[in-house]
């Protein structure tokens, strides 16, 4: 059986779909597999062109598709399982009869209230009704289809027809049920008999799946010169593929069957339905992230201890592994979001880069910040991608403590600093106030942050820039002036990063106020853009 779920998952949906229905024995084929591994196919293709798998599938099967494709969440979608309904209707009506058993009683009486309003003619022989309606063959009730038109309207109305045929006594009973139960308490049941199912299934209860994502001691950190290796590799190696190569039959169902129970149990606790197909693919992604770090962090780097690690350690643990090492950078990020500087009037004092960084990190599910402006952080799926964020991070911290420490070091002298710029803190920004630091060191020789005077700016640019329009360049020292300035008051930890940067805004003003200054002998208007002028605005 698993090597059959291995060939039919190997190919694409519409194949294996093509495969399952023209077997030789395709309804016995059907009812041999697991519901979900068919419930997947029939979401991958389409519903609308899978009703014939749905219709070889066994009542129990069928109720597990209700299952994961008619809630969202805690609620039942009543119109999907309305159209599960449809879907399941062939030509034998008793393989239909025995599906619609199936489903929970409580499921059927919510869709029907949902649909319908039902009239006691003995309460009221004289009812008026509009629309399409329906009479219970002993005369007691008068059914009022609302809110479904066309195939849904018929569909409703065959499968009551259906329960009246097959036991009449029965059907009324069902009816008088529906008008008089409670349909949060009807809602509360149903759910309670789908969630110990799903269990069955292999879907924990959401308790058990939160437990997955608790932290754990990943060993010893790799040496700083693994580390600086990692980061120079390019090549990635795919430390699960390796696991699969290097292991036994037996054992490779082991595994396989583990990886769906991390996968099912991180569904639950992602809080995400069972039966979405995009949050089962974004889900089982994550899952093998996690899993590829654990991998390469126990293997140390070598993937041909892949194998051996899987026969040695749980696949819980290496999953856990995993997610604790990008765990460990979100604590360090929310630790430094905690200090007192860390946010002056609601401004972080990290640059873009560091900013995006630190807000990737400390996400739930920690991520990994890309250098592209207004991109979508992404999971991680290495240890050099860790090694990376980990550069990005220290960064970040040096930034708090020197930002600070030209702030003038706590939140009373960092609001009268700010203050002298006349500006919202957001709207100053971070870099236009270091750049105004940069250029106050250098202009008076000390560290005193303000706007750039006006009757000084064209003397800044003197104090800058040298060459031609053509050829552009700092003149000599510059940044080790203004560092000479600025690097007494900085923490000596954050020293290196306040280098870089000077090193940096110096660059970005060259590239964007050199040539013009040069040409023109004075500032460009576009200079407040980058460097807060007094009297101007960016």
């Amino acid at each position: 059986m698993s090597t059959l779920r291995r060939q039919l998952a190997s190919l694409p949906a519409r194949k294996r779909l093509d495969a399952l229905i023209e077997s030789r024995d395709a309804r016995a084929l059907v009812r041999s597999l697991p519901a979900e591994d068919i419930y997947f196919t029939i979401m991958e293709v389409g519903l609308a062109d899978s009703t014939e798998l749905v219709q070889l599938a066994s009542p129990e099967q069928f109720r597990t598709f209700v299952d994961l494709g008619g809630w969202k969440k805690d609620r039942v979608a009543l119109h999907e399982v309305l159209t599960w309904l449809r879907a399941a209707r062939g030509d034998a009506s008793g393989d239909f009869l025995q599906k619609l058993r199936k489903v929970d009683t409580e499921v059927l009486e919510l869709l029907v209230r949902e649909f319908t309003l039902i009239h006691d003619l003995e309460e009221n022989p004289d009812v008026h009704v509009e629309g399409v309606t329906l009479e219970t063959p002993e005369g007691r009730y008068l059914v009022e289809f609302k809110g479904v038109e066309g195939p849904e309207l018929a569909a409703l109305r065959s499968i009551l027809n259906d329960l009246i045929a097959d036991n009449p006594f029965e059907a009324v009973r069902f009816l008088e049920a529906t008008r008089w139960e409670v349909p949060g308490e009807m809602e509360e049941a149903a759910y309670r008999f789908r969630t110990a199912r799903l269990e069955d299934l292999g879907f924990p209860s959401l308790e058990e799946a939160a437990r997955l994502f608790s932290r754990v001691d990943t060993g010893p950190a790799p040496a700083p010169a693994t580390v600086a290796a990692l980061v120079a590799a390019k090549a990635q190696p795919d430390y699960l593929q390796a696991a699969f190569v290097g292991l036994d039959d037996v054992e490779r169902e082991n595994l396989e069957a583990e990886l769906r129970y991390l996968a099912n149990a991180s569904l639950v606790a992602e809080v995400e339905d069972p039966g979405d197909l995009d949050a089962i693919r974004r889900v089982g992604e994550m899952v093998r992230d996690y899993l590829l770090l654990g991998l390469e962090h126990l293997t140390g780097g070598d993937p041909s201890r892949a194998a051996q690690v899987v026969r040695d350690t749980e696949t819980r643990r290496v999953f856990q592994v995993g997610f604790s090492l990008t765990l460990a950078l979100k604590f360090r990020a929310d630790r430094l979001m905690k200090q007192p500087l860390a946010q002056v009037e609601g401004m972080h004092l990290l640059f873009p880069e560091e900013a995006a960084a630190v807000e990737a990190l400390r996400r739930k599910r920690p991520r990994r910040a890309l250098k592209v402006p207004g991109a979508e952080a992404v999971p991680f799926r290495s240890r050099r991608e860790l090694a990376a964020s980990e550069e990005v991070l220290a960064r970040a911290e040096a930034q708090v403590a020197l930002l600070g420490a030209l702030l003038g070091g706590s939140k009373e002298r960092a609001h009268e600093v700010l203050a002298r710029f006349g500006l919202e803190p957001g709207t100053l920004g971070v870099d236009r106030f270091f750049a105004a630091s940069v250029a106050l060191a250098l202009l008076e020789g000390k560290v005193e942050p303000r706007p750039v005077p006006s009757a000084r700016r064209d003397e800044l640019g003197t104090m800058l820039f040298e060459g031609s329009p053509e050829a552009p360049r700092l003149r000599p020292e510059v940044a080790g002036r203004v560092v000479a300035v600025l690097e007494p008051v900085v923490p000596e930890a954050a020293r290196p990063e306040l280098r870089r940067l000077v090193e940096a805004t110096l660059a970005r003003l060259l590239e964007e106020l050199a040539p013009s200054f040069l040409q023109e002998g004075t500032l460009s208007p576009i200079a407040s853009v980058l460097l807060p002028m007094e009297g101007g605005k960016p």
